[in-house]
This record gives structure tokens, C-alpha cells and sequence, in this order.
């Protein structure tokens, strides 16, 4: 299981136009913002070992933050730029208990079906000492991927329907985004943190210091 989002837009198959670019300006700054919350939060130290499940392409280690990167996904990753890679599935990760210093996740959640999300979350949580778990939050009113207003409050069939006229050129994927609550209830032992667009949470991170 894998995202390759970047601060909720995807980055492989996005439609040219003014909207495209703008989005890609702000999920540049959503990525600077993140990282600074990473950095904040969890303080890395240079020798500690972490570990990116979902890390797509290029992930934490492309960052520029502290610590040995492993990336986990399911999917091959050739060119990863981390420290190192591990193709593995997010449901059964192939490491011992607390074998990470931290444990970094960005927006892989929502894309795990509902009923596998309590296996992922009890594996992210079993092999890392501090976690960093972000996912869009269902309740902001723009969907992250495709970049329409209100289409995830819809029904599937109609959300379906309009998926086409966001800025993704990938088809539609059935996403179900969590709130604060299904978070709280994944990582019962870690904080809810709020990233905020304005007055708005756009995401929510689930963090264990």
C-alpha cells in the first residue's frame, strides 16, 4: 500500500492549467509546513533509525531531515533516494518489535480499505518507539487528490461521476478519508494534531513522542 501525494495532490498524473499549478505551489508549502511540524514534534536525531511506510518515490528521505530513512511500500521503488528500501506490504511489515526510532506515515491511511486500517495502524505502531501519522482530514471541504469541493461528502456513485473534473489524471479510487475520531481510535496512545489551513484543519496527525 502507497501514496504518492504530495501534500494531497498527486504527482504522477495531474492535468496541465492554472489549477494544477496552483495546487502544486501550495502543496509545496504544505511539504515545508509538514516538515517543520516532523521537526518539531518528533525531534530526530542524526543516528536514529526511521522508518517511511508509504514512501512512494521519494517520501521523508527526499525531506532533508535527521536520521537513516527506510522506506517501506509495497510497490518496487528502484531509485529511492533514502538510506534504504524494503518492499513490504503495510499490513505485515517484515520488522521486529520497536526495531525504529520513529515511524513516519504521510497520507497512506485513506487509502487502505476500512477494514484493513486497524491491522496497518497496530503494525506502524508495534515497530516504532515515536510515531508521525498524518492523513487528510474528511471533515475539510476540499477533497486533497482531485481537488473538488465537497465531492467526498457525496455519494460514491456521484463522486464517481465528477471525479473526472479534478486536476488527477488517475482514475477514480474509492478513497475514504478519516476524521479525528478514527484516528483517535487507530493510535489510541498518541496525540491528535491539527495541521490548519486558516481556520480549517486540512489534516490530522497522529503523534506518539
Amino acid at each position: 500500500m502507497s501514496s504518492e501525494s504530495t501534500g494531497g495532490v498527486y504527482t504522477s498524473a495531474v492535468r496541465p492549467g492554472l489549477r494544477t499549478r496552483v495546487a502544486s505551489s501550495l502543496a509545496r508549502r504544505a511539504r515545508a509546513k509538514r516538515r517543520r511540524m516532523y521537526l518539531d514534534l518528533i525531534r530526530p536525531g542524526e543516528q536514529e533509525s526511521v522508518l517511511d511506510v508509504g514512501c512512494g518515490d521519494q517520501g521523508l528521505a527526499t525531506l532533508n531531515v535527521p536520521g537513516a530513512v527506510t522506506g517501506a511500500d509495497r510497490d518496487p521503488r528502484p531509485d529511492y533516494p533514502g538510506h534504504d528500501f524494503v518492499r513490504a506490504d503495510a499490513r505485515e511489515l517484515p520488522f521486529s518489535d520497536g526495531q525504529f526510532d520513529v515511524v513516519y506515515s504521510n497520507s497512506l491511511l485513506e487509502h487502505v480499505p476500512p477494514s484493513d486500517r486497524q491491522r496497518v495502524a497496530a503494525e506502524i505502531s508495534r515497530v516504532g518507539r515515536r510515531l508521525f501519522v498524518q492523513t487528510p482530514n474528511r471533515r475539510f471541504p476540499v477533497e486533497p487528490h482531485a481537488l473538488l469541493p465537497l465531492v467526498h461528502w457525496l455519494p460514491r456513485r456521484l463522486g464517481r461521476r465528477l471525479w473526472s473534473l479534478g486536476v488527477t489524471g488517475e482514475p477514480f479510487e474509492d478513497i475514504q478519508l478519516l476524521d479525528a475520531r478514527e484516528l483517535r481510535r487507530l493510535f489510541p496512545d498518541a496525540e491528535i494534531v491539527r495541521e490548519r489551513a486558516g481556520p480549517l484543519t486540512k489534516s490530522l496527525i497522529a503523534v506518539r513522542r
